[in-house]
């Protein structure tokens, strides 16, 4: 098992059990105390746990991201509304990668109805279903480790997967946007594949509904700088929209 595949299972035991112990870790995954220790000391610096003698607990002051089933019914028309704003930046025949999310899931419903032939690369189940009807549609699903709650691939293999692609445009999708701490998001694995997805694409547009602005989430994917605009909903306040187009970042919601 690789270490980044047992920080994840390390976390969904937390989750199920609320404190976890090193004894049983290490039993479990087969390797040493010292291994466990370094585990949870990586884990407590992302903000995922506390550790406490003999183990961990889940740490209740950081939220937790809601899973893939519960955030579909979730500002629906503001995705909606995000999807057909963001078929805009979108060209017949072109590449594109989308990192899995309920918007993006949405987006592809509208580029179904927009375009004959894409080329796109995704590591989300539903996304490579919801295509897997157009005939001209080149679908290329990432392979790695299933997180079965988000309903995506995501370890070392899915990254070195994606590592070889070079896409025209990344749609990326974020839990987080600040002008400080840039864009963020929950999963360790999640975030690491949308890192690779921006490394292989020539630019980068944010598809993020108006709750996502002036949020912080657990770990940082990348600077504002790194992107090349954000897509969202008519609902953004304008004063906010205005704090960031102040900065240089293009902000496109109608």
């Amino acid at each position: 098992m690789f270490v980044q595949e047992r920080h994840e299972a390390i976390l969904d035991l937390l989750k199920e059990n609320r404190s976890l112990k090193v004894s049983d870790l290490v039993s479990r995954f087969k390797v040493s105390i010292e291994t466990v220790r370094r585990d949870l000391e990586f884990l407590e610096k992302e903000g995922h746990l506390k550790r406490v003698h003999g183990g961990a607990v889940l740490d209740e002051v950081k939220s937790q991201e809601l899973t893939f089933s519960v955030r579909e019914t979730k500002n629906i028309y503001e995705k909606k509304e995000i999807a057909e704003i963001a078929s805009r930046f979108v060209k017949e025949g072109q590449s594109i990668a989308l990192d899995v999310s309920t918007t993006n899931t949405e987006f592809t419903k509208v580029l179904k109805t927009k375009f004959e032939r894409l080329t796109v690369v995704t590591n989300s189940l539903p996304i490579a279903v919801e295509l897997s009807d157009m005939p001209h549609y080149t679908i290329i699903l990432a392979g790695g480790v299933l997180r079965n709650q988000e309903l995506c691939t995501v370890g070392e293999m899915a990254e070195s997967f994606i590592s070889q692609f070079h896409v025209d445009t990344f749609f990326m999708s974020t839990s987080g946007i600040s002008v400080t701490e840039g864009l963020t998001d929950y999963g360790i694995g999640e975030v690491q594949l949308k890192k690779r997805m921006l490394k292989s694409a020539q630019q980068c547009i944010v598809l993020a509904d108006s709750s996502k602005f002036d949020v912080v989430s657990l770990l940082k994917v990348c600077d504002l700088n790194n992107i090349d605009g954000i897509v969202t909903d008519s609902q953004l306040k304008p004063a906010i929209a205005a704090k960031y187009r102040n900065i240089g970042i293009e902000i496109t919601n109608h």
